[in-house]
């Protein structure tokens, strides 16, 4: 079974890779700025981190979905992910900029700690295949965790998954994809010095990350708690992503395995 990974972060691919899962990389050249502003125009607000994470991952898995990858159309499965940090309800993507990098983390020492909105969509591209017939989620499904939940009409990132709670997870079926949002709530350490923040900008590593951290490096030592899976804070949820190939499309996560 293949799996698409509409991403070029080494972070998500690694996160596989640990998995037993070699993803075919591809990049989904979506431009998020103007995806985020033309959603939030729609809607007439500002998005909701659930929201925001979510249809970005939309945008990623179908930006690949209907691609060529080496020649040839897509055959199997697609994931796109995104993340945002949440402080305050303040919503903090890549910083890019040491300075802005920098403001940033005093504000999250301030305040204690966030949110980190993770959100995730699997496109099913598989070819020659009554996808229908295969899928065991969606509408009506009880008892699951997370739960999965029919579309608002609106996108799934306008629906159900903008009253995830921080903390907790929720799935979308949609067609011919699955969408969903997990989160996890961080406390960072009360005894963070400037110093420390100017030594940790310094070495580039919270520039082009959700938050302007990594628990998978240099910042794992600045973070107390994780309330939450720790590979959503990375850039994937795993148990959520086995959890909405399962029951969505009814494909084991051992199917992926590169034996």
């Amino acid at each position: 079974m293949r799996l698409y990974l509409a991403s070029t972060s080494p972070a998500r691919r690694a996160l596989l890779a640990q998995s037993g899962i070699e993803p075919v990389l591809v990049s989904p050249g979506v431009d998020e700025d103007a995806a985020a502003a033309a959603a939030s125009a729609s809607l007439g607000r500002d998005l909701t981190g659930p929201e925001l994470v979510a249809l970005l991952a939309v945008a990623k898995a179908s930006a690949v979905a209907d691609a060529e990858v080496a020649g040839s159309p897509v055959d199997g499965f697609v994931f796109g992910g995104d993340s945002a940090f949440e402080v305050d309800g303040h919503l903090y993507g890549k910083p890019h900029d040491p300075a802005v990098a920098k403001e940033r983390w005093r504000q999250m020492l301030a305040a204690g700690g966030g949110t980190l909105w993770s959100g995730h969509c699997v496109v099913d591209r598989r070819r020659d295949l009554d996808v229908t017939a295969h899928r065991t989620g969606g509408p009506g499904v009880a008892r699951t965790e997370p739960p999965v939940r029919p579309g608002s009409g609106l996108g799934p990132w306008a629906g159900p998954l903008s009253e995830v709670a921080p903390g907790g997870s929720a799935l979308v079926a949609d067609g011919d994809r699955v969408v969903a949002v997990d989160s996890a709530v961080l406390t960072f350490a009360d005894d963070v010095s400037a110093d420390e923040i100017d030594a940790y900008v310094a070495t580039g590593e919270p520039l082009e990350v959700a938050g302007a951290f990594t628990i998978d490096g240099r910042a794992a030592a600045y973070i107390t708690r994780i309330d939450g899976a720790p590979s959503a804070v990375v850039g994937l949820s795993l148990p959520v992503l086995r959890s909405m190939l399962l029951r969505g499309f009814g494909v084991a996560w051992h199917d992926f395995w590169a034996l």
